[in-house]
């Protein structure tokens, strides 16, 4: 919890001096920007220390005008690391079915360029995957727009619960989990080769021209994917 003393006031964005706290990781003030500039501190010292492998940052916002659970992510030159970042977001879809791949949007617009998902991409190595989780303030969609479910304080802990459970997805596929922590169905393929969902590219994308495609409320999955 980044803004701590907004939040207590009632509002949703600004700090109590009236910051958009997303927008100032780039250069925080310990005066106005406390927990910033605190927090900044420590993932660079995390990053520093040779002992530590600092592999994800999660950013967690409320949207106000989207519907579903959505992520936020880099573009980057490297095709390979851009392919690897989508992992992450593809598995999420499996595990939740409020989480929309279709409106998970890959981009680097000079507006967001303060957001901690922004700067700590360009700063952290190619071994670290930096992400902002949206979720909406209304509902989720399950197949089309008259079929909107309301969040409730259970249904924003589940999605937080199928995120936990994406990790260790995640680091089985990479071997790094050899056996699941709970009986969990066989049915899903794990191999990345499968994933051929395809991302938003948002502007300043170096992989398409032009305009990103228009974001679908629902959550498209790929047939070839497998649920829960």
């Amino acid at each position: 919890m980044l803004n701590p003393d907004g939040v207590y006031l009632g509002n949703y964005r600004c700090s109590l001096m009236g910051f958009d706290l997303n927008r100032h990781w780039a250069n925080p003030s310990p005066w106005a920007h406390p927990t910033l500039h605190g927090v900044k501190q420590l993932i660079i010292e995390m990053y520093n220390n040779p002992k530590i492998n600092l592999e994800f940052y999660i950013d967690i916002h409320a949207h106000s005008t989207m519907m579903n659970g959505f992520m936020y992510g880099n573009i980057f030159e490297d095709e390979e690391r851009f392919q690897r970042q989508a992992v992450f977001p593809k598995l999420l879809c499996q595990n939740a079915e409020d989480f929309s791949y279709s409106s998970t949007s890959f981009n680097r617009d000079a507006v967001k360029a303060g957001t901690g998902r922004r700067f700590l991409g360009g700063l952290l190595n190619d071994t670290s995957y930096c992400y902002t989780l949206e979720v909406s303030f209304y509902s989720y969609v399950l197949g089309g727009p008259t079929s909107a479910v309301p969040y409730t304080e259970e249904a924003y802990m589940k999605l937080g619960r199928n995120v936990a459970r994406t990790f260790l997805d995640y680091y089985r596929l990479n071997s790094l989990v050899e056996r699941p922590l709970a009986p969990s169905p066989k049915t899903r393929k794990e191999k990345l080769t499968l994933f051929k969902c395809t991302p938003q590219l948002g502007q300043g994308n170096s992989h398409a021209g032009g305009k990103p495609e228009k974001r679908s409320q629902a959550c498209l999955k790929d047939q070839s994917l497998a649920t829960r």
